[in-house]
């Protein structure tokens, strides 16, 4: 689908006026097919990313700051997802050793269970939300890299 039939406009300044809009619109698509999914294994879309920044580091626990760093949404409020992954036996929390102030996160078996047949289906679900050949989504990844230099 066309983005002007989608958002039902024609009127775009430039090219680049229309392709800021076009981005903006896609990425608000993808991550609602991604979040319809999660909520099947009763996650959101951060939840999900905290699981799998402490896989990436599994079995070292990571503080709070440093998965914090790492997320893609960064207004994301971390001890929040914590305490919610936590409830869910997703994640333990520990006190640092060496210094007490900083709190630790590790994933737990369940965690790395849930996190493998999520990412089983969103590996199912990815020709869906990115139907594009290799070589498109190198193209498109080197476009999305260019539009974060500064």
């Amino acid at each position: 689908m066309k983005l002007e039939e989608a958002i039902k406009t024609s009127g775009f300044k430039n090219q680049r006026h229309k392709a800021v809009v076009n981005l903006m619109f896609t990425a608000y698509q993808v991550k609602s097919r991604i979040a319809q999914l999660l909520k099947n294994y009763a996650l959101t879309p951060e939840q999900y990313n905290v699981l799998r920044i402490l896989k990436g580091s599994h079995p070292t626990p990571l503080c709070v700051r440093d998965i914090a760093s790492r997320l893609i949404e960064r207004n994301s409020n971390v001890p929040r997802i914590a305490d919610r992954l936590e409830l869910k036996k997703l994640v333990k929390r520990s006190v640092s050793a060496a210094d007490r102030r900083e709190t630790l996160m590790q994933i737990t078996p369940a965690g790395l269970n849930l996190l493998a047949m999520v990412n089983q289906a969103m590996d199912e679900q990815e020709s869906q939300v990115a139907n594009l050949t290799e070589e498109q989504a190198a193209s498109l990844n080197q476009l999305l890299e260019d539009l974060l230099q500064e």
